[in-house]
């Protein structure tokens, strides 16, 4: 079982947390400072949890949560929160960077199951290698928990460099086949005319070169896991033998007159649209509802932004040890550039980078200087490539007199990546929001803030001079604010002021709030941090 740290700021709240714990077979130690944590942490890989009793935003929970958080994966931390809504507790628990908030006082029985379930989380993140404190990756886990344990096919979709592999090895270690082969083969990665002697194996003669007989990697993962990745790269006439082999669990090599019977879990994965290949004709119907019997999802990188310093860090670590280089890390310039980029790549591309910072940085900590041009100019946006004017079709130009332009390059290049940048994160926005409001309450009232009648014009005074811009009346007008400006504010305290305002009035909605200020929900964080509207 686990060793469970208890904080004691609420002792009552503790001795009952201590008591669920002893009771489910956990070793519970009670704690008052980090000090105590770091002196009693078992070894790397042994089961470890915190549960906080006393304010979740207190410096020394912090330092708590610092001293974990050098373990990847960090073990589980729970708190036990004043807060009877649910709803409210899960908000907490994504503000503090926490799993899960309890309510107080708390329920012996509540508490067992919140540690067995975080546990379990933990512990498959240690067994599989899936590293991340997103709710997105929370899902992934949760679904590798279920999907383990049967037999069904599964169909693993995701973009190139989201861990297909290594979400594919988590199931096969964690199912009754863990101790028979685990076999990948990419599909893309084969010449079409080998690739069928690959599946399936031939027999000596079946073709010019084969001088022996050879088994097949079906033959070769039978009783284990059998990994296709690429799927979507199989030739037409390989799906129709794929096809019977997962419906018979039966073939016969190429050359061969002698059916092989195989048990063997397909997983298959692709970072391919197969619905699309499917209308198409590329893709067989039959094959795609066979391999779909279980269908995973994984997350691209840009949608769970908040775990790259985790990635990095695990990554900083590895790449150290591997080649005995001492690294303490990012500097937090370099690691804001990493965070503002757009990782086309995902964590594939994520991984690499860190690798040759670690070799070729001349210093202990990495910099922004020592981060590509291609990542650290590219300016929140991915790289990627737009269509050039030899790839577009030609156009006829508009009529005499139209109204329609022609379209251009430089336009198609705006909307091309306009369209690619409005695919960003906003788990990370809705976290900074939220400790922004749970820890710092008073700022929403430090503007002042007065409501004009309905059709009046909104004042703004500047050293007695009225400056008063007329407004429509407006629907709900009795919301409208304004502000009154002194001699002593400068621009920044007007903006400022601004933003806060329209987070009030959009009820902490961010993306509300940057409609009214008509910006983009990028620019509003970008805000909050430079005017220090966050933890």
């Amino acid at each position: 079982m686990a060793r469970v740290f208890i904080e004691t700021a609420e002792i009552e709240n503790a001795v009952a947390v201590r008591e669920a714990a002893l009771e489910d077979g956990h070793e519970a130690e009670m704690v008052e400072t980090w000090k105590e944590i770091e002196r009693r942490l078992p070894a790397e890989g042994e089961e470890l949890a915190l549960v906080i009793t006393g304010p979740a935003e207190s410096k020394s929970v912090a330092t708590m949560l610092g001293v974990l958080s050098e373990r990847i994966p960090r073990p589980p931390v729970l708190a036990v929160v004043d807060e009877p809504d649910a709803e409210e507790r899960r908000r907490r628990a994504r503000a503090f960077e926490l799993d899960e908030c309890l309510a107080s006082p708390p329920d012996p029985e509540e508490v067992k199951v919140a540690l067995q379930q975080q546990l379990e989380r933990y512990r498959l993140q240690w067994q599989t290698g899936i590293i991340g404190r997103t709710e997105a990756v929370r899902e992934v886990l949760e679904r590798v928990h279920l999907i383990a344990p049967v037999n069904s096919t599964v169909l693993i979709t995701g973009e190139s460099g989201t861990g297909k592999e290594l979400v594919a090895r988590g199931i096969h270690r964690l199912s009754p086949r863990r101790a028979r082969p685990f076999i990948a083969m990419n599909c893309g990665a084969i010449p079409v005319s080998l690739l069928e002697s690959e599946l399936f194996g031939h027999e000596k003669g079946a073709f010019t070169g084969a001088t022996s007989r050879r088994k097949g990697i079906f033959e070769l993962a039978d009783h284990g896991t059998l990994l296709l990745d690429e799927i979507a790269e199989m030739p037409p006439a390989l799906q129709t033998r794929l096809l019977r082999v997962l419906e018979t669990h039966g073939f016969m090599r190429v050359g061969g007159d002698v059916e092989i019977e195989v048990d063997v879990r397909v997983i298959a994965a692709t970072n391919s649209d197969l619905r699309a290949a499917v209308r198409r004709g590329a893709f067989r119907r039959d094959l795609y509802y066979r391999l779909n019997v279980l269908h995973m999802e994984l997350p691209a990188l840009r949608e769970r932004k908040s775990d790259i310093p985790i990635l990095v860090r695990s990554f900083v670590r590895e790449f150290s040890e591997a080649h005995d280089r001492e690294f303490k890390g990012l500097a937090p310039e370099a690691m804001a550039i990493l965070l503002d980029y757009h990782w086309p790549g995902n964590v594939r591309e994520l991984r690499n980078l860190v690798e040759s910072m670690v070799v070729l940085a001349p210093g202990a900590v990495i910099g922004a200087a020592d981060i590509p041009p291609e990542i650290s100019q590219a300016g929140g946006r991915s790289m990627l490539p737009v269509p050039s004017v030899g790839a577009l079709p030609d156009m006829e130009p508009p009529a005499e007199g139209s109204a329609v332009p022609a379209v251009r390059l430089p336009q198609m290049e705006f909307i091309f990546h306009t369209l690619v940048e409005m695919k960003i994160d906003l788990e990370d926005l809705r976290a900074e929001f939220e400790r922004f409001r749970l820890r710092h309450p008073q700022l929403a009232r430090q503007a002042t803030v007065e409501k004009p009648a309905p059709g009046t014009p909104m004042p703004i005074e500047i050293d007695g001079v009225d400056l008063s811009v007329s407004e429509p009346p407006v629907e709900d007008a009795e919301e409208a604010p304004y502000i009154r400006l002194s001699p002593e504010m400068t621009m920044a305290d007007v903006e400022r002021a601004v933003i806060l305002i329209a987070l009030r009035e959009a009820g902490g909605n961010r993306r509300k709030a940057a409609e009214r200020l008509k910006i983009g929900e990028r620019t509003l964080y970008r805000k909050l941090r430079e005017y220090s509207i966050e933890a």
